[in-house]
C-alpha cells in the first residue's frame, strides 16, 4: 500500500509565471519553468541534473553513515556512499524561450517532509524509478498522483539494462494509463533533455486539456 508524503503549507510564488516584455521592444527574458526531478534513495537523480544542467550543480550531499546505511536499505547500491539530505539545483535553458529550473528532491523516506516545499511553484516533475528496487519506488509516485504537479514516470536504465519491463512497471507501481512512463539513462545528457521535454510536453497536455 502506498504511503502519501506530507509537509507544511507555507505559500510560494510559482516559477512559471510569464516573463514581463523587456522595455524598449527588447527580446523579453526567457521563461522561468521549475521542473521537480524526484524518485527514491539511490535512483540517479543527482545524476540526471548534474548531467543536464548548464551550470555547477548545487546539491547538499552528505556521507553516509552506518546508522543511515541500515535505514536507507543501500545494500543494492553499495558503491553510493554519500546522500541528498535537502536539494540538488541546476539550470538547463532549453530555447530562447524557455529556461528550466531543476529541483532535485531528497530519496530517503525521513526527509519526505521537504518534498512539499521543493514541489510549489513548479510546472511538472520527473519521477525517476529504479527497477532493481521497486519497492522504494511507491511513496515518489503517490505522492504525486496527490498532487496537481503533471509528472512523467522515468525508469534509469542502470547499466543500459532493464530489470522488468515498461508494462510490469505500471502495473507493479498501479501507474494509470494516463500517465506517461518512459526509459531514460540518468548519465546521459541527450537521454536526461528529452525525458525534461517529456514533463514540458505533459504539462502542456494537462493545461490544454483544462482549458478546453
Amino acid at each position: 500500500m502506498c504511503r502519501s508524503l506530507k509537509g507544511s503549507s507555507v505559500d510560494s510564488k510559482p516559477y512559471a509565471e510569464p516573463a514581463q516584455q523587456a522595455q524598449g521592444g527588447s527580446r523579453r527574458p526567457p521563461l522561468p519553468v521549475k521542473v521537480v526531478i524526484a524518485g527514491g534513495f539511490g535512483v540517479g537523480k543527482t545524476t540526471a541534473v548534474s548531467a543536464v544542467s548548464e551550470i555547477p550543480l548545487v546539491t547538499t550531499e552528505a556521507a553516509i553513515t552506518e546508522i543511515a546505511a541500515e535505514i536507507d536499505r543501500t545494500g543494492e547500491v553499495p558503491d553510493k556512499v554519500t546522500t541528498t539530505v535537502a536539494l540538488d539545483f541546476g539550470r538547463i535553458t532549453i530555447d530562447d524561450e524557455i529556461k528550466l529550473y531543476l529541483f532535485g528532491t531528497p530519496g530517503q523516506d525521513r526527509f519526505g517532509f521537504m518534498w512539499h516545499e521543493l514541489t510549489k511553484g513548479a510546472l511538472g516533475a520527473l519521477v525517476i524509478v529504479d527497477t532493481r528496487r521497486i519497492d522504494d519506488c511507491y511513496a515518489a509516485v503517490d505522492y504525486f498522483e496527490h498532487t496537481d504537479v503533471p509528472f512523467v514516470v522515468a525508469v534509469n536504465r542502470f547499466h543500459g539494462m532493464l530489470a522488468h519491463e515498461i508494462e510490469d512497471v505500471r502495473w507493479a507501481l498501479a501507474i494509470g494509463p494516463e500517465t506517461p512512463i518512459i526509459t531514460f539513462d540518468a548519465r546521459d545528457r541527450s537521454s536526461v533533455l528529452d525525458a525534461l521535454l517529456s514533463v514540458l510536453h505533459r504539462s502542456l497536455a494537462r493545461a490544454t486539456a483544462s482549458t478546453s
